[in-house]
């Protein structure tokens, strides 16, 4: 790869720098290739727009000459940065509130007694789903025994996720009793944030793990939440997603997928229970 100080003699114009046909359809198919998104056309001006700020730190004057770069044998760093920035998607504390109501009113009631309770948040991002269901289990099961694994393909938001801190304007997202009970509001140089409580993140396993891959040995799980992340893929990349995490849902477990998703036509091996809530038999 030629060294970075060999574009410092460009002083292009970045903002004004556009991405080529030719050049998206090269980013679609790296992501595609590690991570199975298929972006639409629609996509090329988020691609852009993420992109953007790293070819003004490289002083490069081409979307060309910055794939040039992740794809070169010393630039895995890079990629990653890359990867992170196109597949990172939006995410809130309690979105799509029934499902937590069916957390609480439907899964929690059933479980077995002295048996820990395991829930999958897969493609968590930077981790509201994850402690948004640790706070309903927390203020269902208190100690008892339960453990959330959470997971996404972006190192970036994992760090974030770990470290449970979030500006306060993601407060009125949080019910008012989980809000006063599991958060810590920031004084000082941390004035402006939110921290989830200790008892929470501790409970929390957050790992990266790209969902096209074999997922490692985690044992059996009591639910897995699979939610608005099918929307990406396309209908053999979904089938495989599902067929795996399946095989780690418990006989009786159940899969919660996004309101705007469904797994017909992806697998007849479950059962609807509700709109985009799912039982295996």
């Amino acid at each position: 790869m030629k060294k970075i100080t060999a574009y410092s003699n460009h002083k292009p114009n970045f903002a004004a720098v556009v991405l080529q046909d030719k050049e998206f359809a090269l980013f679609r198919e790296l992501i595609y290739s590690i991570a199975g998104i298929s972006m639409s056309p629609a996509k090329k001006p988020l691609v852009t727009s993420r992109l953007a700020k790293r070819l003004k730190h490289y002083e490069l004057a081409s979307y060309g000459e910055y794939f040039q770069l992740i794809t070169a044998t010393d630039g895995k760093a890079e990629l990653q940065i890359a990867v992170d920035l196109l597949t990172t998607n939006e995410t809130h504390f309690f979105r799509e509130p029934k499902h937590f109501d069916f957390l609480r009113e439907r899964i929690l009631p059933d479980r077995k007694p002295g048996k820990p309770l395991r829930i999958w948040s897969a493609a968590c991002s930077s981790g509201e789903e994850p402690y948004s269901i640790a706070m309903v289990l927390y203020d269902v099961l208190g100690n008892a025994p339960w453990e959330i694994v959470a997971s996404d393909l972006s190192t970036r938001v994992l760090e974030k996720a770990r470290g449970g801190l979030y500006p306060m304007e993601r407060v009125p997202e949080i019910p008012r009793h989980y809000l006063s009970n599991y958060c810590l509001k920031g004084t000082g140089t941390q004035e402006g944030t939110l921290l989830i409580e200790r008892k929470l993140r501790e409970r929390v396993q957050f790992m990266q793990h790209n969902l096209t891959e074999a997922p490692p040995k985690l044992g059996e799980f009591d639910a897995i939440f699979l939610r608005n992340v099918m929307i990406y893929f396309d209908q053999d990349t979904k089938r495989q997603v599902v067929s795996r995490l399946l095989s780690l849902l418990r006989p009786g477990g159940h899969f919660l997928v996004g309101h705007s998703e469904t797994l017909n036509g992806i697998t007849d091996s479950m059962r609807l229970v509700q709109p985009s809530v799912y039982l295996k038999p």
